[in-house]
């Protein structure tokens, strides 16, 4: 096994959206001015928090329920799960997610949402989890509907739920949206069109997943998450580490 306390493996910038992209509109005024810098990594983005199960209530994982003041949230019920790994493919225990999303309406209970579609009273919108000793995570939750945003002239997102990932040190902290196999307004939405390269939107997809339903009550939808990798440590007897 490599040393738990490697650098990670460097940012690959040909894979994540260039930082200035005109046609998502909010990210000119962002971009930054200067090129951008890959620096090495420091101990405080070697080491990081660690999460325990203490942390999380009774009901965290299930928004379904979560909110609930007169009855259950409103929508099509889903099951969400997946494991997150690193870039070897291991699984990363302890990981604590943190998800909040749109009703089945497509409107967040935030107090500057401006789309007119109705609140559902008993959906909150938010949750987490922690990863099992296998990397594997596991959450409930409505289908989240789309909605409009003032981009452009009928720019439209698709249903996505939003993900707050928090890995073992700072370098592994991920902050990513979760699309739905088979929606098509994920190829139109200006969002997506920054990524470069078409097999890194397919893995913001989660795949139906009919084995892992739950009889009578939800579909499931399956979204592995791959967080940054250390680099292996080299042994005198092994060079090629690990």
């Amino acid at each position: 096994m490599s040393d738990h306390r490697g650098s990670f493996y460097a940012r690959d910038r040909d894979w994540h959206p260039p930082a200035y992209t005109p046609d998502y509109k909010t990210s000119v005024l962002r971009a930054p001015k200067q090129a951008l810098l890959s620096l090495d990594n420091t101990i405080s983005e070697m080491t990081g928090p660690v999460f325990g199960h203490d942390m999380l209530g009774p009901r965290d994982d299930d928004l379904i329920t979560n909110w609930s003041k007169t009855g259950d949230a409103i929508g099509q019920r889903i099951v969400v799960h997946g494991r997150v790994l690193d870039e070897n493919g291991r699984g990363l225990p302890g990981v604590l997610l943190e998800v909040w999303q749109a009703n089945a309406g497509g409107r967040y209970r935030h107090h500057k949402e401006t789309y007119h579609a109705a609140l559902d009273p008993n959906f909150g919108g938010c949750g987490r989890c922690i990863t099992a000793a296998d990397g594997s995570y596991r959450f409930r939750t409505v289908k989240p509907g789309a909605y409009p945003w003032p981009n452009r002239v009928n720019d439209w997102r698709p249903a996505h739920i939003h993900f707050s990932v928090f890995g073992h040190a700072f370098a592994q902290r991920l902050v990513t949206q979760m699309y739905f196999e088979g929606d098509p307004m994920i190829w139109q939405c200006p969002i997506v069109g920054t990524i470069p390269d078409k097999r890194g939107v397919e893995q913001l997809i989660a795949a139906l997943d009919r084995r892992n339903t739950t009889h009578m009550d939800a579909l499931a939808y399956e979204f592995d998450i791959v967080l940054r990798g250390r680099r292996a440590t080299l042994f005198e007897n092994r060079m090629e580490g690990t």
